[in-house]
């Protein structure tokens, strides 16, 4: 069952499933968000210099879709499938929402950076916490038995999925401000057409 697991981190679970290290990706995508924060003085600025995180993140979302289409995992292996998946969830939340705030007009320069520093840090730490799993998972790291590595994923699974939450929490937050700075406008079609109906879930 552990091997199962590992294999989630490290070989193939089936022919057509070749793993790559998600937390690579996602430290990937937190790295290039950080030279937005650091370089970018203009939205114009910050929209080109988040092309590089939109790349990393196409090549992870590959990764991801090919991790979704796995369904022979034992049931400890699927949480650690899903814990994983979490992750690229969460950075597809970033990527796309944040790529739509970058062409609305309701932020200023410095409220994106501060916005992309905010999904940085998220990512960071449920990054960091996907790592704890998988130093749990590696059955050479630890003298741990199946029950205690079991309870440990449990957490990390719970913790990671709190941090989803949190994401979407803050996307909505984020946007809640962009609606009512249209509404004073009067512009809030404008503001709704941008988000899209796939994003009823932030009014």
């Amino acid at each position: 069952m552990l091997l199962v697991v590992c294999s989630l981190f490290a070989g193939k679970v089936n022919a057509q499933w070749v793993v790559s290290d998600p937390g690579n990706l996602a430290q990937g995508i937190i790295n290039a968000s950080k030279n937005i924060i650091q370089t970018s003085s203009t939205a114009q600025n910050m929209i080109k210099n988040f092309q590089e995180t939109v790349k990393i993140y196409q090549q992870g979302k590959e990764y991801y879709d090919m991790l979704k289409s796995v369904h022979n995992l034992v049931k400890d292996a699927r949480k650690v499938q899903k814990s994983i998946l979490l992750i690229g969830e969460i950075s597809d939340i970033y990527v796309n929402s944040f790529q739509k705030m970058l062409s609305d007009e309701n932020y200023t320069p410095d409220e994106l950076s501060a916005i992309a520093y905010g999904y940085t840090q998220l990512l960071q730490e449920s990054s960091d916490v996907l790592e704890e799993m998988k130093s749990v998972v590696n059955i050479n790291g630890l003298s741990m038995s199946d029950k205690e590595r079991m309870d440990v994923i449990d957490r990390t699974y719970n913790s990671i999925r709190n941090y989803r939450d949190l994401v979407s929490y803050y996307t909505r937050k984020n946007i809640s401000v962009s609606y009512l700075r249209a509404k004073k406008k009067k512009d809030t079609d404008r503001v709704m057409a941008l988000y899209g109906s796939a994003d009823e879930r932030y009014w």
